[in-house]
């Protein structure tokens, strides 16, 4: 390109004093009209149909390409300003335009001078581009013009510096709110030095790392919100990075992301690993290969400081070994083909399994320093022996002597009672692998993360403010390869080291990272979101297996509306203080029938637990597998797609206390439409304020109340619920406030 044709297709870069609309982060484009032109312009019809985000990191700086394309589906010339909301603390780089396959680059040039270029050029319709950055944070590129059909390629790029968050190094991009009919923009991130990071981490999306080296990183539900990766960096020691969020008027809220140390196999964890699966009849075919296929997986994964044992179970109990066998080439050897050998038949002695598994004179407790780690796989129900799920449950707490106790479910005639139990006693986790669901998979999964243990008995030491409340309230054990993720609340505010302290070969390890539990943050709102995912979990298992109190029951509701998460308790608890006995969804006729022990004035009520004996089939099923889902979920986009089902769930039996109304989670709240209106569900407060759209009054309080700007979103008419006041945005209002008006709204909203 000559010196000439560069002033001609030359880009502006000026400061403008307006503040950004962020609702939507990613580029678009809105009509202009263009200078001089007297014809009103035809139907706008420009929309995107593809983004693609691309991001290098090299050192702390991550080098990104924004790539976007847009149709003109109108029938006539659209002329438009392309607009890109950028970080304020990413650089500027360059912004290219397509005509075709011609790209045409811009420089930056004396604004006045590139100004009068650009109107020569529009009158001759090239295609041009004006850049204005607003404060570090706006691009806005006016373009002209688009033939209808035309599909027009933006090209953007910029750096930024990724912020040292504890142990990690921590990047973020705004998608903004996800718009009906776009595709799901691709968001990839190549590492350069991989070596120096430990598994990435998303607390808002999944991702799916790749490569032999694990240096491609992709965003796989990119739909909305803010992306956060967090990049650990590797350590001899355990890694951890701490994340805030604190709007005030409560206790604040925090993730803790523990990184394990690298460890070799002689420096990690040996484990006295069991492994018991069910070959009662109802296993043949396609569960008990899997099933044979997964324990080939576990044994896959033992060590030279590994020991092992394997039991199966029918009617009777058989073992592979008496004892535990050390896991040496001929030994796994032998145990591949037992386990291949493998056939299903008879019925499910449950109890005996139990009894083998956990027996003291098996070998337990003589190799002081290993894990003990049990991995129990069922489908079905007791039906030999001891069948009351109370009882085996019992005896597998009494029995246990501290093993870490896995359970996997598969299909809906397991007990989840008994499941949930032996997990919840024994430290572990419970799975429940839906009907045709992959059982390899599964506890595939489950063998990697238990792979190689690198602390356990995990407990936090100090910390600079109070922590009053952690899920998992027993932190679990580390193991590599593993993150750890730990959602609390804290009080107060302080700066300082964060010490958690566990065990290896008998050994006390202590850990520390300076860490600031804000007083006020009002980023990161996902921590809270995902901290009552994980609180609503251990809330409806607990529910199960102990019954409902009151303030059980308030505080699930509480967490319903405030956060707005969905499962069979909440789905009607949000209406009517009633537990269904069945531990399930029930259509509202029969859940009128079924109420219990209602008290007077409209008092919570109070439930014992379901009998475990009834905690089987379909709804106990997917009861369990929502609190399941809920407890481990790592990230907000897993855990809004367990709401997703649950309500789906809820509206098949017709257990939804809301009708047919639409509803949508925005942020980490709550709207049902209501006529014209998207009102908060977690509106309570007596003081409504109500605010014009897009006035004066309405600028200054998103200003003053960004945590407002994505509700505002949903439109001209929306009641969004404070501590102490509530703001209605509505086409009438209150059109202007005085300063301290505004300061004072914000005061009471937040409850500050």
């Amino acid at each position: 390109m000559s010196r000439q044709d560069a002033f001609r297709t030359a880009l502006v870069l000026a400061a403008v004093f307006t503040a950004p609309l962020t609702a939507r982060a990613q580029g678009w484009i809105e009509p202009t009209p263009t200078p001089g032109r007297v014809a009103p312009p035809l139907a706008w019809n420009v929309s995107r149909i593809a983004t693609s985000i691309r991001a290098t990191v090299e050192g702390r700086v991550a080098r990104i390409e924004v790539e976007e394309q847009f149709r003109n589906n109108g029938g006539g010339l659209a002329e438009g300003t392309y607009h890109y909301p950028l970080a304020g603390e990413a650089v500027f780089q360059s912004l290219s335009l397509w005509m075709g396959e011609t790209e045409m680059r811009g420089e930056l040039m004396d604004a006045g001078k590139a100004r009068g270029i650009y109107e020569d050029i529009v009158r001759r319709r090239r295609d041009p581009a004006l850049v204005t950055l607003a404060g570090h944070q706006l691009l806005r590129a006016q373009v002209f013009p688009i033939q209808p059909g035309e599909t027009r390629k933006v090209v953007l790029r910029f750096t930024q510096i990724l912020e040292k968050e504890g142990d990690a190094l921590r990047g973020r991009y705004a998608l903004g709110a996800e718009e009906r009919g776009s595709a799901r923009p691709d968001i990839r991130v190549t590492l350069r030095e991989p070596s120096r990071f430990g598994r990435p981490f998303s607390p808002t999306h999944s991702v799916q790392v790749s490569g032999t080296d694990d240096s491609n990183v992709a965003i796989t539900d990119a739909a909305r919100g803010d992306v956060e990766l967090f990049l650990p960096l590797r350590t001899t020691a355990a890694g951890m990075s701490v994340v805030t969020y604190a709007p005030g008027g409560e206790d604040g809220y925090f993730m803790l992301y523990v990184t394990p140390p690298d460890v070799n196999d002689t420096q990690r964890i040996g484990r006295d690993l069991t492994m018991v699966v069910d070959v009662s009849g109802s296993m043949s075919g396609p569960k008990l290969e899997q099933a044979k296929a997964a324990m080939l997986q576990v044994l896959g994964t033992l060590g030279a400081r590994d020991r092992f044992r394997l039991i199966s179970f029918s009617s009777g109990v058989r073992t592979f070994r008496d004892g535990y066998t050390a896991a040496d080439a001929s030994a796994l050897e032998s145990a591949r083909n037992w386990t291949t050998a493998l056939v299903a038949d008879g019925g499910t002695n449950i109890e005996g399994a139990l009894r083998e598994a956990l027996r003291r004179d098996g070998g337990r407790g003589d190799r002081d320093g290993n894990l003990d780690v049990l991995v129990f796989l069922t489908d079905g129900v007791p039906s030999v022996g001891e069948t009351q799920p109370e009882r085996l449950a019992a005896l597998a707490a009494q029995a246990s002597h501290g093993a870490r106790v896995f359970t996997v479910g598969i299909g809906t005639d397991v007990n989840t009672y008994l499941l949930e139990r032996m997990a919840q006693d024994g430290h572990g986790a419970a799975d429940f692998v839906p009907p045709n669901g992959n059982v390899e998979q599964t506890v595939g999964n489950l063998a990697r993360k238990l792979r190689a243990p690198a602390l356990v008995d995990l407990r936090v030491v100090s910390s600079p403010a109070r922590i009053v409340s952690m899920e998992p309230v027993r932190l679990p054990d580390l193991f590599a390869g593993q993150e750890l993720v730990i959602l609390g609340r804290y009080q107060g505010a302080g700066n300082g080291p964060l010490v958690i302290e566990g065990v290896r070969d008998g050994q006390s390890v202590r850990v520390s990272t300076p860490v600031e539990f804000a007083a006020r943050e009002m980023d990161h709102e996902y921590v809270s979101t995902l901290w009552a995912a994980r609180r609503i979990g251990a809330l409806t298992r607990t529910m199960r297996l102990e019954g409902s109190t009151p303030e059980r029951i308030e505080e699930i509701k509480a967490l319903a509306l405030r956060h707005g998460i969905v499962t069979e308790y909440t789905a009607y608890l949000v209406q009517e203080p009633v537990v269904a006995s069945s531990g399930g969804v029930m259509p509202r006729d029969e859940e009128a029938r079924r109420r219990v022990g209602q008290a007077p004035s409209g008092a919570p009520a109070v439930a014992a637990a379901p009998p475990a004996r009834s905690q089987t089939g379909k709804a106990a099923f997917e009861a369990a597998q929502t609190s399941a889902d809920y407890a481990g979920a790592t990230n907000v986009s897993a855990a809004r797609q367990v709401s997703v089902r649950a309500q789906d769930r809820v509206e098949q039996v017709g257990g939804s206390g809301s009708g047919a109304a639409q509803q949508k989670v925005v942020g980490s709240r709550r709207y049902e439409q209501r006529g014209t209106q998207w009102t908060d569900i977690g509106q309570r407060t007596q003081r409504i304020v109500s605010v014009e759209a897009f006035s004066t009054a309405y600028f200054a309080l998103l200003t003053a109340l960004p945590e407002l700007r994505d509700a505002a979103g949903l439109g001209e008419d929306v009641l969004i619920a404070g501590r102490r006041v509530s703001i209605r945005i509505q086409r009438t209002g209150q059109a202007t406030l005085a300063g301290s008006e505004v300061m004072q709204l914000a005061k009471d909203f937040r409850g500050a």
